[in-house]
């Protein structure tokens, strides 16, 4: 427990600025903005492709601008939490600290994932097309084979057992430390993360499947926060390192290897449970307010 403390306490040299420490690396070493060309230009490519569908769709929503504006601020969210998880100063930590690489990948998968899934972009960025690609994408889509690949990925039992084995097989000490040692390899894993969570929250959040599917949506949630709290519990009660590429890295924020893994795995475990546990209350309520019981109440205010 005393370790545990330590380790809690750890989080203030995160947020103090740079400065040199003991060992061979510094904050300063660790704290860079900016990220790989391939990155900004995705990140600005989505964003330029949105504002041109937006523009063109806005005119013809007269009728649906609140739904659409709650969209865009959804999209909006999102993007800015992919930023800053890929080209922030978090980006740049994670090379350096364990826990940094936690909130990098906690960023990824429970702030933007989530928030891009109710942006519902897809249908925007198709809006930015030439009318010519827009009807031959709309074409592609209600292809069988394309349909049937998209119900397959999303099934929620699909999708859970997508994102699952992303979490667990790049937390592998071999496959971990590989994405550590190749930006190839590393950029893999991000796009792992990013495609699986986004699978899992519109399995969650975007089908509507009934009382029936909301209630599995629900337990998809719970047995998420479970296997991830697991994952993160492993790391926060090991008395070994599993993943000795930091090594004296995390000196940079003050901390021993073991304490920067112990303290990633309490970000994995606490605030990573919680939003799960959040999101399944967000759905019970709306779930609730969805009865018979709840509609009148609801018509009567």
């Amino acid at each position: 427990m005393r370790k545990l403390i330590l380790c809690m306490g750890a989080l203030a040299p995160f947020a103090a600025s740079a400065h040199d420490v003991e060992g061979q690396y510094s904050a300063a070493d660790a704290l860079s903005w900016g990220a790989e060309p391939w990155v900004l230009f995705l990140l600005a490519l989505s964003l330029l492709l949105y504002v041109l569908g937006l523009r063109r769709l806005w005119p013809r929503s007269r009728q649906s601008r609140r739904p659409l504006a709650r969209q865009v601020a959804w999209f909006a969210g999102g993007w800015i939490a992919l930023s800053l998880a890929l080209a922030s100063p978090l980006d740049s930590a994670g090379s350096f600290s364990f826990a940094a690489h936690m909130v990098q990948h906690e960023f990824l998968m429970i702030v933007a994932a989530p928030m891009l899934v109710l942006g519902r972009p897809l249908g925007i960025w198709v809006w930015s097309l030439p009318a010519a690609w827009r009807r031959r994408t709309g074409s592609a889509t209600h292809n069988p084979a394309v349909s049937a690949a998209w119900d397959s990925l999303t099934r929620p039992l699909n999708a859970w057992l997508l994102h699952f084995a992303a979490l667990w097989m790049w937390h592998v000490p071999a496959t971990f430390q590989a994405g550590l040692a190749s930006n190839g390899v590393h950029a893999l894993q991000h796009a792992s993360f990013l495609f699986s969570a986004l699978l899992f929250w519109w399995a969650v959040l975007g089908r509507q499947g009934g009382a029936q599917g909301r209630g599995a949506a629900v337990l998809y949630l719970f047995t998420t926060m479970m296997h991830t709290g697991a994952l993160g519990a492993l790391f926060t009660m090991s008395e070994s390192v599993w993943y000795p590429y930091y090594g004296s890295k995390a000196q940079a924020f003050g901390l021993t290897a073991l304490e920067d893994q112990q303290l990633g795995g309490l970000i994995m475990w606490i605030p990573g449970g919680l939003a799960y546990v959040a999101a399944g209350l967000v759905l019970c309520a709306r779930w609730l307010g969805r009865t018979p019981q709840g509609a009148a109440a609801g018509a009567q205010r």
